[in-house]
């Protein structure tokens, strides 16, 4: 049973993000792309594993190899769990400026805006990240905008935003837990 959940954690995703190397792969030279995509997966299941600064190494030397946006969000990402949050961000807003269609850096953007005490400013990257061509997890957007909105007091369209990422992934258990709290306040109120 561990050895599928890792499997589902840790190689599923790179499964998933390897389909979108074809995109930053256009021109570009073939060895430099397998060295990078390796390198990401390397970076990768180090983040998992929690090895976060040992992550960022490897995304790093991934991006030297060739850049791309999978490279600098989930760079991002790593500096993120090591209380660089600012660096985080610009990695991401590098993200979308090679690939302005990879949804994950303007969601990860609101993020850390959140982390940052400033939730105001996140609604407009969620709201790019909903929309983004090429995304593999649309609830997290719509999970976070619920977030803002229940920190902004409009239980309503919190609510509908929980329900929207459930549109997407209907066992996600943070927006399950949200809309639980929401019925409760709602009692509460009565």
């Amino acid at each position: 049973m561990r050895r599928c959940r890792f499997a589902t954690i840790v190689l599923v995703p790179i499964v998933l993000i390897g389909l979108g190397w074809s995109h930053a792969a256009r021109g570009a030279d073939k060895s430099a792309i397998e060295q990078a995509q390796a390198l990401w997966q390397e970076g990768y299941v180090l983040h998992i594993l929690g090895r976060f600064e040992r992550a960022a190494e490897a995304f790093r030397k991934s991006i030297e190899a060739h850049p791309t946006a999978e490279g600098h969000t989930y760079l991002g990402w790593s500096l993120s769990r090591l209380g660089l949050t600012d660096e985080a961000i610009d990695e991401c807003e590098k993200a979308i400026l090679l690939d302005p269609d990879y949804g994950n850096p303007y969601n990860d953007i609101g993020a850390y805006l959140i982390e940052l005490g400033r939730a105001n400013e996140a609604t407009p990257w969620f709201e790019k990240a909903a929309r983004a061509k090429r995304y593999c997890c649309y609830q997290f957007p719509h999970f976070n905008m619920g977030r803002v909105l229940l920190m902004e007091g409009r239980f309503a369209e919190a609510k509908r935003s929980f329900e929207k990422a459930l549109e997407y992934e209907p066992n996600y258990p943070l927006a399950k837990r949200a809309l639980e709290l929401i019925r409760e306040h709602e009692l509460k109120s009565l």
